[in-house]
């Protein structure tokens, strides 16, 4: 849809400046337990037009060696990492004024932040790892019970969620993954 176009609509749907240009510089949000790496830099990051990451993840934001790695990958945009709590403060207060990848480590926070402000009706999974507490739904995605039930909310609220390691790879609705727990 063309940039003036969805002015136009957002202006008919009655919604705030704020939220509007939020949603005019929000390109994608994410979910990749790996951060951001290879496959995010040499294909989401591109093929989005991406200028800004902003990742959302209490553990990294309180990690100060993950926190210093977290843009190693993507030397040519600007990281920054928040906890959960100081990104939603931070959206109160600021727009997005780049083109904008959000990214987490999981559903459940997401489903915070949808509620809590970030304006995103589509929603990608890129990587989820397994481990002892995941149940693997796709060989790139596994989900504790409390992820699946983010997942169920988040797509009963209207987000489009897809499975989609890269822009290059075949996308699968999230929905139909989430029968195979």
């Amino acid at each position: 849809m063309a940039p003036h176009v969805l002015r136009h609509l957002l202006e008919a749907m009655n919604i705030s400046a704020n939220d509007k240009e939020n949603i005019m510089a929000l390109k994608l949000v994410d979910i990749d337990d790996r951060l951001i790496h290879g496959q995010v830099a040499t294909t989401w990051i591109p093929d989005f037009g991406i200028e800004s990451a902003i990742i959302v993840s209490d553990k990294v934001a309180n990690d100060p060696v993950q926190k210093s790695v977290a843009g190693l990958a993507a030397p040519d945009i600007k990281v920054s990492v928040f906890g959960v709590d100081k990104f939603i403060e931070v959206l109160k207060k600021t727009e997005l004024k780049k083109a904008t990848m959000v990214l987490f480590t999981n559903p459940i926070d997401a489903l915070k932040l949808h509620e809590n402000g970030l304006p995103f009706d589509y929603l990608n999974v890129s990587g989820m790892r397994f481990n002892d507490q995941r149940h693997r739904l796709h060989k790139n995605m596994s989900v504790t019970a409390e992820e699946k039930a983010a997942f169920e909310e988040l797509i009963g609220l209207g987000v489009e969620c897809w499975m989609q390691t890269t822009t290059r790879d075949s996308k699968e609705p999230v929905s139909e993954l989430l029968k195979n727990y």
